[in-house]
């Protein structure tokens, strides 16, 4: 298969879907891999690294797109890219679809077929390919915040682990999956008061046990929420729904209940966001304020730390690519269940419950493709 990796455009957004070591176990298995000049080095990997690796490097991504098969990125196709886009064409990356109804709407367009890394998932539930950027995103979202509580940054000037005789500042986490889980265990370990909430009592009942004492779980409700932010200094938002948009938990008439110099740091942004008044940030403005209250709304997190963030991706991503590439995605998706649920559209059809109902648009099962009746 001929497979492609442009350079991410993105603003701020410097990890790349590919690494060097993941570029030769391709080639080696019969791959032509495509790598944009300059796609890795805000990762750290020169295009000598990709060319010794198997690659071959081409000067834009006009060209990559044309030639590949299939295109694997790490953010989804922004309007600049999306007249690359074509009919056939596998594209390989995170989408957030049911927030983003023009990238929908200019997909369906393409007739590209449309892989989801936050879709894929695996018989328990967990979702592979979104784990390790959710993994750094709760960790970030804990050094986002600290920072932001800083006096000169507009906060509350609380430092979250305390000093002896001082009380440490507290963390409320909305949200008790990965995302949540990570800023937890970052918050507690730097001596911050800690309270995650959660939904499920099963859930919350695991949390508890493997958390340390200055992390208490509490069951999710409006009225619950509401007394939690009035004294909460730093609030993460944590939630998934996977597919789908994220459910709205704090409204704008909350914010009166939060002390000016508050910090939201809402992580679910990029699926449309758990508090009423975010909206979408970048890393060079990442911040601003609504009823005093700092919002942190960075929609690509994890590209922040590039390094860390390329590797950890790619180790998940890699196997699944290896699979597309090798037999094809009709037949992959068809060996692999976790994968097939990742397919969110498919020659102009969306095929993924959770983006058709965001928009009202018509649903089809993925198996209609596999089987070759649509065609039919």
């Amino acid at each position: 298969m001929l497979i492609g990796v442009p350079k991410e455009i993105k603003p701020d957004e410097y990890r790349v879907a590919l690494t060097p070591a993941g570029a030769e176990m391709l080639a080696h298995a019969g791959h032509q891999v495509f790598v944009e000049q300059g796609a890795g080095l805000g990762s750290g990997f020169t295009d000598d690294y990709y060319e010794n690796a198997g690659a071959t490097m081409l000067g834009t991504a006009a060209e990559v797109w044309a030639k590949a098969e299939m295109i694997m990125k790490v953010k989804e196709p922004i309007s600049p890219e999306w007249p690359h886009m074509r009919k056939g064409q596998v594209i390989f990356t995170y989408f957030h679809f049911a927030a983003a109804e023009d990238l929908t709407k200019a997909v369906i367009a393409s007739g590209a077929i449309a892989i989801a890394y936050e879709t894929v998932e695996l018989p328990s539930g967990e979702l592979p390919l979104l784990t390790p950027m959710s993994e750094v995103a709760g960790r970030m979202a804990v050094q986002e915040g600290a920072k932001y509580l800083e006096k000169p940054q507009g906060g509350l000037g609380v430092l979250l682990g305390g000093v002896p005789g001082v009380k440490p500042g507290k963390v409320l986490i909305l949200g008790g999956g990965v995302v949540g889980t990570n800023a937890a265990k970052m918050a507690a370990g730097i001596g911050a008061r800690v309270a995650i909430m959660d939904i499920s009592l099963e859930r919350l009942r695991y949390l508890d046990d493997v958390m340390p004492a200055n992390v208490h779980t509490l069951f999710s409700t409006r009225y619950a929420i509401r007394k939690q932010v009035e004294d909460a200094d730093l609030i993460i938002g944590a939630v998934l729904i996977p597919g789908a948009k994220a459910p709205s938990l704090i409204t704008r008439e909350d914010l009166s209940l939060m002390r000016e110099g508050t910090v939201i740091v809402d992580v679910a942004v990029d699926q449309g966001g758990c508090v009423e008044t975010i909206k979408p940030t970048t890393h060079k403005d990442p911040v601003y304020t609504v009823d005093g209250v700092i919002h942190y709304a960075v929609a690509n997190m994890p590209g922040g730390v590039p390094r860390t963030s390329t590797l950890a991706l790619t180790n998940a991503t890699l196997p699944y690519a290896v699979a597309l590439a090798g037999k094809g995605w009709k037949r992959a998706c068809a060996d692999n269940a976790a994968l097939k649920y990742g397919v969110n559209v498919v020659d102009g059809h969306v095929t993924y419950r959770g983006v058709a109902d965001a928009f009202g648009m018509d649903f089809r099962q993925v198996d209609d493709f596999l089987s070759g009746s649509a065609d039919a």
